[in-house]
């Protein structure tokens, strides 16, 4: 398949590519360096440092499809730049492209009204404050959202929310300041349509972020990923999404856009792996020659060059169908790159480590946390066992009686 761009996509591409070397690479490790020496739970200069650089070259907001506030990009022409930004674990914010904003971007763009765009919206894209996702809960399994326990009760003008959330990413992050939060409106109701979805600014009384969760010994700091209790929260109706019980139709509309984006970031990540493990064994030697001349090593290689670029066109064809025939018939290639991103991504990785020996598991290599990030990706957005048991359900559909 070949896929066509429009020159705008590709000369973005060239300035994301440029600005990534010039300014996010080296900024990778004053990044780190500020987190280790401040306070681990306030902004990072560095980075503020390059979204100001980022915005003023109009480097900003290059997500959002069919959207006026966006860079006019189709999904199929963004997901080459989600690739480049994945090569640096900072990479998405200087652009204010970073999970879950986006996400919840998208779905204020989509759902909210003119009034809660004006107000929540707006500063988003500014890049002035973020935002968490509330949906998954500790005392469920949220992989099926009609679990979920939380409750939206009406009360005249307002909403009153209660539940505990968790692994609500962003939320650590003092810019955080709104919630988009899913709970259950009328659990009497048909089960897909019982879910409802409300804006909370992070300021309303009764929400508290009791912790922050770290991620195999990760932190995330600032970013940060909170376990959250809403306790008789009280919210104006205004800021109920689309309507209630259509809390099930947000989520699957808001995921798309978002697997594509993880997906084609896990595969920047996976390159740059690569790149580290091959720049690795042509300088170091054992047994009398380079780690590159052993025959496992040229196979490590090989067969993880031959993995990204299978994952690559198949992420590449799931976004031109989304943008040709829309998120719901692209579905199943939704799904599955969703399960074969970040495995193939943990495959390269681990090559990598091998091929770095110790100091692969160490904090002196990125290695170690690329793979702690990547496999939360197999449970992110709906663990691997939902996505296969999705793609099986359609295969096997053209030939059911049912």
């Amino acid at each position: 398949m070949i896929f066509e761009t429009s020159k705008r996509a590709r000369d973005l591409h060239a300035q994301v590519s440029r600005f990534m070397d010039e300014h996010v690479f080296p900024g990778e490790a004053l990044a780190a360096r500020q987190v280790a020496e401040g306070d681990r739970w306030e902004p990072v200069p560095i980075i503020e440092t390059l979204k100001a650089r980022a915005k003023a070259q109009g480097l900003w907001n290059l997500f959002l499809p069919e959207s006026e506030y966006g860079a006019g990009l189709t999904n199929l022409e963004y997901a080459p730049l989600c690739e480049l930004m994945g090569h640096s674990p900072i990479g998405a914010e200087p652009f204010n492209c970073s999970a879950p904003d986006t996400g919840n971007m998208e779905t204020l763009v989509r759902y909210a009204s003119e009034e809660v765009r004006q107000e929540w919206l707006v500063p988003l894209l500014a890049g002035e404050i973020r935002s968490a996702f509330c949906m998954t809960e500790p005392d469920v399994a949220s992989s099926d959202a009609t679990n979920i326990r939380s409750r939206i009760e009406a009360d005249g003008d307002h909403y009153i929310l209660n539940g505990r959330k968790w692994w609500s990413s962003g939320a650590g992050d003092p810019r955080c300041k709104v919630f988009i939060f899913m709970g259950k409106t009328d659990p009497e109701a048909p089960r897909h349509q019982q879910q409802s979805m409300i804006v909370v600014p992070r300021d309303t009384p009764g929400v508290t972020v009791e912790r922050t969760l770290s991620v195999y010994g990760y932190d995330h700091a600032p970013h940060g990923h909170a376990e959250i209790g809403f306790e008789n929260v009280r919210v104006p109706a205004k800021y109920l999404l689309l309507g209630e019980g259509r809390g099930f139709e947000i989520a699957q509309g808001r995921l798309g856009p978002g697997r594509i984006h993880h997906c084609m970031r896990s595969i920047g990540v996976a390159e740059r792996a690569l790149a580290l493990m091959c720049e690795r064994v042509l300088t170091r030697e054992a047994f009398g020659r380079p780690l590159a001349d052993m025959g496992s090593i040229r196979q490590d290689i090989a067969h993880s060059r031959i993995e990204i670029d299978q994952t690559r066109l198949l992420v590449l064809t799931a976004a031109h169908k989304m943008d040709t025939v829309g998120n719901k018939a692209a579905r199943k290639e939704i799904s599955m790159i969703k399960v074969i991103a970040p495995s193939m991504a943990l495959r390269v990785i681990d090559r990598a480590v091998q091929a770095h020996g110790a100091m692969g598991v160490s904090g002196d290599s990125v290695l170690a946390a690329m793979w702690a990030h990547e496999r939360t990706l197999r449970l992110a957005d709906g663990p691997d066992e939902v996505h296969l048991e999705s793609v099986a359900r359609q295969e096997l559909k053209p030939y059911s009686n049912e």
